[in-house]
């Protein structure tokens, strides 16, 4: 669990309700307000560490004017806290208009779990960031690893290997590249590098390098002065500033354009960042990890990732190992989670059976480690008696390589995945590939289960 209170503004509460059952077992409160003209009050009376806040609160409008408004009053009361834009009608000037007036970020409806939470955990620890750096008064960013700890728990020797180099690499300040597939964990393994390195006490900060778009990733990285475009009306600090002394964690890495790779580039040669607007360099001492599930090497030969950036970056690399190569790991973590969530659902007394067990063995575990959380999570809250059985657990089919589709459904979701994967999990490049809008894309990798 992360520590943080998240507030979530929507007047649809049905939303609400769903939202709420997300993101509690991942935060300390979740709290909900279906009428905005509630939020100075709330705000003045609770705690809140990162405000999730839709777009549109009036029947049949959808031009964000209404979430603009209450953006730019949240900055007025309280403008440490980030605010995360949600809205079903995604429009890139609109998100730019959102994010330049203070927004930490912006999601759309249908939201994928994952990255909604992922996206509310960086907020949070970029909000802890921040007030240890200010040095508020009775503050301290103690950050709660308890479930990403036990998720890297292992004794396959493959996990060994890991926990070998991360206790080698931590206390240096070499840069680190991880490598693996997606719910592998990997930033779970950079957040043990920064906890046993001598920068622990300082914070760590998670960028999604995937989910920053050309035009904002200057003043997303780098921060900018105020006045130095439409509605900057103040200064703010880019991830690299804030991560000063710390750790700066780049997560999908290999989704960066190479004309972002260049500027990336210039910052981690010369070590300094010039904000946006600003006519001095801001020095900058950092200890660089990255992230990837793509393969660099290949992108370098075909011209899409640069060399000398991937010198850079490449000092150590780390591979996270698939689930289905760590079988003696399998049962251990799916107890493990068993435990977490059955506290969590109050039900303490669960137990897989032999059955389930073996199950899980079997299974290949195509979406790894998190893939599996997932699982006990449902099958927990689903449970009926104290004995999980197999049927209790569903996993998503797997064509195997030489059986051909037989239905529509089967072949759009083989085409999906083969896009998927020629595009190293490029939302953006695969759409492309298959002629379809990258929000009908997300639509059909939700439906699917991908």
């Amino acid at each position: 669990m992360t520590s943080g209170n998240i507030l979530i503004v929507d007047d649809n509460r049905t939303v609400l309700r769903a939202l709420e059952l997300v993101l509690q077992p991942e935060f300390n409160s979740v709290s909900t307000l279906s009428n905005p003209n509630r939020l100075p009050f709330f705000l003045q009376t609770n705690s809140v560490d990162v405000i999730l806040l839709d777009m549109n609160f009036v029947a049949g409008v959808n031009t964000g004017n209404e979430g603009i408004y209450w953006l730019n009053e949240i900055r007025k009361m309280k403008p440490d806290i980030p605010v995360v834009m949600i809205t079903a009608f995604g429009d890139v000037n609109l998100a730019v208009k959102a994010l330049k007036m203070g927004a930490s970020d912006f999601v759309l409806k249908p939201w994928d779990n994952n990255r909604l939470i992922e996206t509310l955990k960086s907020a949070v620890r970029v909000r802890q960031s921040q007030e240890k750096l200010g040095k508020s008064a009775g503050n301290t960013e103690k950050s709660d690893h308890k479930e990403e700890n036990v998720e890297l728990l292992g004794q396959s020797s493959a996990m060994k290997y890991v926990f070998r180099l991360i206790e080698k690499v931590a206390p240096t300040k070499a840069n680190v590249l991880i490598t693996g597939e997606n719910g592998t964990g990997k930033e779970l393994i950079a957040q043990a590098i920064h906890r046993h390195s001598e920068r622990a006490d300082k914070p760590l900060v998670s960028v999604d390098m995937g989910a920053i778009s050309e035009t904002l990733f200057e003043s997303e990285l780098f921060g900018h002065v105020k006045g130095a475009f439409t509605d900057a009306r103040a200064d703010r600090e880019g991830k690299v500033i804030i991560a000063n002394g710390g750790t700066l964690f780049l997560d999908e890495i290999g989704n960066l354009s190479l004309p972002l790779q260049a500027k990336l580039l210039a910052v981690l040669e010369n070590r300094q960042v010039v904000p946006v607007g600003a006519n001095r360099p801001v020095s900058v001492d950092i200890r660089l990890i990255c992230a990837t599930n793509c393969n660099l090497e290949a992108m370098v030969e075909e011209g899409k990732f640069r060399e000398d950036l991937l010198f850079r970056i490449n000092t150590i690399r780390i591979e996270a190992p698939p689930l289905r190569e760590r079988e003696e790991d399998i049962v251990l973590l799916a107890k493990h989670f068993l435990q977490f969530y059955g506290e969590k659902y109050h039900k303490q007394h669960l137990i897989l059976s032999g059955m389930a067990r073996e199950k899980f063995r079997r299974y290949s575990w195509p979406g790894n480690v998190r893939e599996l959380r997932h699982a006990i999570e449902k099958a927990v809250i689903l449970a009926d008696g104290e004995v999980l059985q197999p049927e209790d657990f569903h996993f998503r089919p797997v064509i195997e390589q030489d059986e051909a589709p037989t239905t529509l459904e089967e072949m759009e979701r083989s085409m999906i995945e083969q896009a998927l994967e020629e595009s190293s999990g490029n939302m953006s490049s695969a759409a492309t590939r298959l002629g379809i809008t990258r929000q009908t894309l997300y639509n059909k990798v939700k439906k699917y289960g991908l």
